[in-house]
């Protein structure tokens, strides 16, 4: 392993910060009026003086902070940044729907990007102290307790898409010796809450009945012969049952009471229980309609008609895939994505080459964030997720989570750096 392995990452997000920049600036060109690049007066320009702030952040972090300092602040930072998600959601301000933003003077930040940062370093410091794989539920409650609560009160601001972000933590904790079988929970509930939503309860209760019941006939067959194995087994089903019941029961009160009117709607259209081309659908159907047009090659950079037009809501923040999509066709999104693999490879390459538990927890819970903001940002472009407001790493719109996520990549550079003694 040499230096070589952090310049790699640095090199990808380089580009997908100028990347970004650049898309952000197509979806502002103006035919009639074009305005320079650099005009702090557009999007562009902003995001601009965002990079260089990003940049110098990221130059002190790796090259002037000493690396040991962030595990000794991460109880402060979590408790600081829990204090900012409470205080948001009694004086925070209100920006489409969600209560997420604080407002101090001209500047306006969403303490929720902040908190990915925060959460992932208390987490790895919890889990580099305590013998997760054992099986101890104390410390699993504790484990829990350290993404459940931010997750909880960025929910209460009704930013839904960020508390979506917390539940790639069980990568993490998976890495870290939770039991495969905690995955498998959670996409089970995923899969009840659909089928909740689509079909008539008792669909969604034949399918829990049918799965707990092949797989105890299965484990009956082929491991559990002992009478504490069946008993644990019978325990194991009934658990599951029990939790999949509640989760299909209360599948109506979450769906109506905790999303939000326009979220209902966008889930409806993309479960197929409305067609609204012109309301909740209108979003998707003109992103899948840039990214279509797009064909393999693309219409050239600044040559798309539906970015020029502006005829995508929200085009430069949660729906900015589509415009590379349209003017960078089949091929510009698989640059754009396999960047994104590259860099999320090489994290967690660096992260399973570190002799620090701190250092290579903290590696995958960077990895887990990237991983769920781009399968979430660019499965709702295309009509695989409900539109829910999340912006694409580096990519999107917008100076907190540009800088959240230079902070949070750059520590994780900075404690490999301090480790291996490079440069």
């Amino acid at each position: 392993m040499t230096s070589k392995e952090i310049a790699k990452i640095i090199g990808a997000y380089l580009l997908l910060v100028l990347i970004g920049w650049l898309s952000i600036y197509a979806t502002g060109h103006s035919v009639d009026e074009a305005r320079s690049i650099f005009d702090l007066g557009s999007r562009a320009g902003k995001q601009f003086l965002w990079i260089c702030i990003s940049l110098c952040v990221s130059a002190i972090i790796l090259f002037v902070i000493k690396a040991y300092l962030w595990e000794v602040l991460s109880g402060p930072a979590y408790l600081m940044i829990l204090i900012l998600l409470a205080l948001t959601i009694v004086f925070g301000s209100e920006v489409n729907g969600s209560k997420s933003w604080f407002s101090i003077g001209p500047i306006r930040f969403q303490p929720c990007e902040l908190s990915k940062i925060s959460t992932s370093l208390l987490l790895a410091h919890v889990l580099r102290n305590k013998a997760f794989g054992s099986g101890s539920l104390k410390n699993l409650a504790l484990v829990l307790s350290v993404i459940a609560i931010p997750a909880i009160l960025i929910l209460a601001e009704k930013e839904t898409g960020s508390t979506l972000v917390y539940m790639g933590y069980i990568f993490v904790l998976y890495r870290e010796g939770l039991s495969g079988m905690w995955i498998m929970l959670l996409l089970l509930m995923v899969v009840l809450f659909i089928l909740s939503i689509r079909f008539p309860l008792w669909v969604a209760f034949s399918v829990l009945s049918i799965l707990l019941l092949s797989y105890y006939v299965f484990i009956r067959i082929h491991g559990a012969k002992s009478f504490k194995l069946r008993r644990k087994l019978r325990l194991l089903c009934l658990s599951v049952m029990l939790l999949g019941s509640i989760t299909i029961l209360s599948t109506d009160y979450v769906f109506h009471n905790i999303l939000k009117a326009h979220q209902k709607q966008r889930v409806e259209v993309l479960l197929g229980l409305k067609e609204d081309p012109m309301g909740a659908g209108y979003n998707v159907n003109q992103s899948l309609i840039a990214i279509g047009s797009g064909g393999l090659k693309g219409k050239g950079y600044l040559e798309g008609t539906q970015t020029t037009y502006g005829f995508v809501p929200e085009q430069s923040t949660d729906f900015i895939f589509c415009t590379i999509g349209e003017e960078f066709g089949f091929i510009g999104c698989f640059i754009l994505i396999s960047l994104f693999v590259f860099l999320i490879g090489n994290i967690l390459k660096l992260a399973e080459s570190s002799r620090e538990p701190f250092n290579r927890i903290y590696g995958y819970c960077i990895a887990s964030c990237l991983f769920m903001h781009m399968l979430i940002n660019i499965g709702m472009t295309i009509k695989l997720m409900p539109v829910i407001g999340i912006p694409l790493p580096f990519i999107s719109y917008g100076g907190t989570s540009l800088l959240s996520f230079s902070i949070m990549l750059f520590i994780f550079l900075a404690l490999i750096k301090q480790e291996k003694r490079y440069f």
